[in-house]
């Protein structure tokens, strides 16, 4: 972020496709927009050139790669750049030994996690101990 950052053209925000797909924010972009910097996953980064904000603030957003709108596809160290925690975004290098990569939300798709005895690793649950009695109705 140090420096003048670029203002993008239509074709580095992916053309007449994009522009197509969602004007609004193409042609938001295209107006207000400076580039910041991209993730490891595509995604571009984006604050406005002059701040608009009531407190003085850029406001700052992200055009996700391939046009997915998946939230959980930006890695934490923009995720801070993007509410205002950091000024400038985290180093992605500067991992410690303990930290694993970022992963996508995996819900509702063949990698989320399924806990044994869910239905997809064969439905087998252990046998409960004697502590647990099952309700029935009475009557």
């Amino acid at each position: 972020m140090a420096g003048a950052a670029a203002a993008p053209t239509l074709a580095s925000l992916g053309g007449l496709r994009r522009l197509l797909a969602n004007p609004g924010l193409t042609l938001h972009t295209l107006r207000h927009g400076a580039a910041v910097g991209q993730d490891s996953f595509g995604n571009r980064y984006f604050e406005e050139r002059t701040p608009t904000r009531p407190d003085g603030r850029k406001r700052r957003w992200v055009i996700y790669a391939g046009g997915a709108r998946e939230a959980s596809m930006v890695p934490a160290e923009w995720h801070a750049w993007l509410h205002f925690l950091t000024d400038e975004p985290l180093s992605e290098t500067a991992r410690r030994p303990w930290q694993k990569p970022h992963q996508p939300n995996q819900t509702g798709s063949a990698g989320a996690y399924r806990p044994r005895g869910h239905e997809y690793r064969g439905g087998e649950r252990r046998v409960t101990t004697g502590d647990y009695e099952s309700w029935t109705p009475e009557g």
